[in-house]
């Protein structure tokens, strides 16, 4: 993931999927009937095409797209043992949050138009029962690269910290207890992508929005919360290494006006601590465009590479 020569280029991840594909993902989600050797060949080009167009426009790390999860959190009911619905919806995560009290009308309609989602929860204990579900992810991606000529590939994989935040606690008698087992079964997937032979990309916006969703916290109690969440993904990467790990941390899909996001200064040391080798921010956008320094600053003492993203979807 390093290059003396010159920058190398990437991405955060996700990319627009066809509009075929993506009724796929809502029909699998309706429990629809479907052919399942059509569809799985269908994301095998999508893969293949959306490959292709990455090394066509110059980039040099490229990944699937996610094109065979339906989102890069909510692909994990299918991979984990043990969540289930629980009974009623999930609140719209932005509702009680520092921006929408500061704005509430702008929240206010942003929200009636999020749609309802059920609340999913672990009822049983978490295992990971998405062995074959990845290793289609992992086969497609290599066939797609065996036509492209790129310095490499990664695989996004979400981060215990979102799994927790999305999904309740239904089972384990502390949220320790839950929090441990979601880190025991992901690290089979975090291992499986890296025995691969690709960079794990570990999907992680939760760190940095927590303080945004949580306006009666200080910044002492976010950073507090934070080191724990750091400490447990360092325990899902055990004996994964470091310089096979990208850590990708954002201020999520927030559209609004960005006025109390997390700034950089009260929370780069402790993303720091994680056990990876690259680390993905926000840094072309009016709210972070200036906090190059902060991350330059923090990240002397240590020898991993800075993946600034450059264009967001607040500055297109």
């Amino acid at each position: 993931m390093r290059s003396t020569e010159r920058i190398l280029t990437t991405h955060a991840g996700s990319l627009p999927r066809p509009d075929d594909i993506v009724e796929m993902m809502r029909a699998r989600a309706r429990g629809d009937k479907r052919d399942a050797a059509a569809d799985a060949a269908r994301v095998r080009q999508g893969v293949a095409d959306v490959v292709r167009k990455q090394a066509e426009i110059g980039l040099d790390i490229v990944d699937d797209g996610e094109f065979g999860k339906p989102s890069f959190v909510t692909y994990v009911r299918e991979r984990l043992g043990g969540l289930n619905e629980v009974g009623g919806e999930r609140t719209n995560p932005w509702g009680g949050s520092r921006d929408a009290k500061a704005f509430p009308d702008f929240y206010r309609k942003q929200g009636s138009s999020m749609g309802r989602q059920p609340l999913i929860g672990a009822t049983a204990p978490i295992t990971y029962a998405g062995t074959a579900a990845l290793a289609s992810d992992l086969d497609n991606l290599k066939a797609a690269l065996a036509n492209v000529n790129v310095a490499g590939a990664f695989v996004p994989s979400i981060s215990p910290a979102n799994i927790e935040n999305w999904h309740e606690n239904r089972y384990y008698k502390t949220g320790e207890e839950f929090l441990t087992a979601i880190c025991d079964a992901m690290h089979q997937e975090y291992k499986a992508i890296v025995d691969a032979g690709f960079y794990l990309q570990i999907d992680d916006p939760r760190l940095v929005t927590y303080y945004m969703t949580k306006p009666d916290a200080s910044v002492a109690e976010c950073r507090k919360w934070a080191e724990q969440r750091v400490e447990a993904l360092n325990y899902a990467l055990r004996g994964i290494a470091p310089e096979k790990v990208r850590y990708h941390t954002c201020y999520s899909i927030n559209m609004g006006p960005r006025l109390h996001d997390m700034q950089a200064k009260d929370i780069a040391d402790i993303i720091l601590k994680i056990n990876a080798g690259a680390f993905s921010f926000e840094g072309s956008n009016p709210r972070h465009e200036h906090e190059w320094t902060v991350w330059s600053e923090a990240s002397k003492k240590s020898d991993v590479v800075l993946i600034p993203g450059v264009v967001t979807h607040c500055s297109v």
